[in-house]
């Protein structure tokens, strides 16, 4: 035993299964406090954290990023995987509720996950990832582009994709160059993602010399969008951004169809488009949805290939989306970053080797989507794709028309 205790051995070896099997067990070997030693390395294997709502009403973003997350790392796997060492991911359900979220980092991190990714939604992560920072844990691949999150002293949190503030200015240039509109009205999500996406949405109009015609806002995990939509309607917009999830965002849009209304709705990537769209049923014709990641059936861009054959191994009955590319992509960033702060099979690699790994990287191609990241720039990609919804299916397109 190399003059190791036998009891701290079997304790190591009840920590890691019970971390490989998402199952905690009190007092085992390894456990640390939040700032602690414990870093998720073992062996054979390294261990991520995702706390993503797995139930309630964003569940499909949270199933799709964890397939995603999962895919990505079960195909690294597949090649042996980090030098020897096998890449798994413990999960747990917060609901979309931040309280939830707080108690689930807190497990992760005492329990000494290597890191965190995929989290879903910016009310939780606006709780969760001062956690993960205090701890020196990285905070990777969120699903928000919330500017909370994009801090230059943000050491920890290494995001993904572009930020709302983008999507938004994407989103009225389109509608103000592309179809002359002046009249935009918002329905937002009564929280810190609505309040994300109505600051960007302001920032694009402000630019313009242009405002908001109305605002309605709903309360986040509720479809309660009627009371919006009547003051919304009253103001008689051209078109409606949507800052919601996607039941709010599809019950508003089914509403506003049956009343007549005849506005463009423009929805932001954290809608969730492929959940959207079978909400939506034959009301989706014409919705716009803007996206942070290429097109999933676009097999010319060489990672969307490597995705839609690393999701079949998980799942062989799942349908491509947005949302599982967008955790592929970050399962994929960890999976290079991993790769590069680690020069042989006797180094272990370490949270800071990581980190320094993603900066000093430069323009990393992921195959065909590119990432880079700087000192005081912790956002890898500035892309914003559009799409939209014709006859059943979402398809992209470089501008927008009547």
């Amino acid at each position: 035993m190399n003059g190791r205790p036998a009891g701290a051995a079997v304790g190591n070896m009840v920590a890691l299964i019970a971390l490989a099997l998402g199952v905690f067990v009190p007092g085992a070997r390894g456990q640390v406090q939040e700032g602690g030693d414990g870093d998720g390395v073992f062996p054979d294997s390294i261990v991520f954290g995702q706390s993503a709502a797995i139930s309630g009403a964003a569940r499909e973003l949270g199933e799709n990023m964890r397939l995603g997350v999962l895919a990505a790392f079960e195909e690294a796997n597949r090649g042996g995987g980090i030098r020897g060492r096998k890449l798994r991911l413990v999960v747990r359900d917060d609901r979309y509720e931040g309280e939830v979220a707080v108690v689930n980092t807190r497990e992760l991190i005492a329990h000494g996950v290597f890191g965190l990714i995929g989290a879903v939604g910016t009310p939780t992560s606006r709780v969760a990832e001062p956690i993960a920072s205090r701890a020196r844990v990285p905070y990777i691949g969120a699903f928000t582009g919330a500017a909370l999150l994009r801090g230059e002293d943000q050491r920890y949190v290494v995001n993904l994709r572009a930020s709302y503030n983008q999507e938004t200015e994407e989103m009225v240039e389109r509608l103000t160059a592309d179809l002359g509109f002046t009249r935009i009205a918002i329905l937002y999500q009564d929280d810190s993602y609505g309040q994300a996406g109505l600051n960007g949405t302001r920032t694009a109009l402000d630019k313009r010399g242009m405002s908001l015609v109305s605002e309605g806002t709903y309360v986040r995990n509720t479809v309660a969008v009627k009371r919006a939509l009547l003051k919304i309607r009253d103001s008689n917009p051209q078109a409606v951004i949507i800052i919601g999830a996607y039941r709010p965002a599809a019950a508003f849009i089914k509403w506003a169809r049956k009343i007549g209304m005849r506005a463009v709705f423009v929805n932001i990537s954290f809608v969730g488009s492929n959940a959207l769209l079978n909400e939506l049923g034959r009301s989706g014709e014409g919705v716009v949805v803007t996206q942070v990641v290429p097109f999933p059936r676009d097999t010319e861009i060489p990672v969307v290939t490597r995705y839609r054959a690393a999701i079949r191994e998980i799942d062989p009955a799942t349908q491509p989306g947005f949302v599982s590319l967008e955790g592929y992509l970050a399962g994929r960033l960890v999976v290079e970053a991993l790769t590069a702060s680690t020069d042989s099979a006797a180094a272990a690699p370490t949270r800071e080797s990581f980190l320094q790994a993603l900066t000093a990287a430069g323009p990393l191609d992921l195959g065909g989507f590119e990432v880079e990241y700087g000192p005081a720039d912790n956002q890898g990609s500035d892309a914003v794709f559009l799409t939209v919804i014709r006859r059943g299916r979402f398809v992209p397109v470089e501008r927008l028309s009547r």
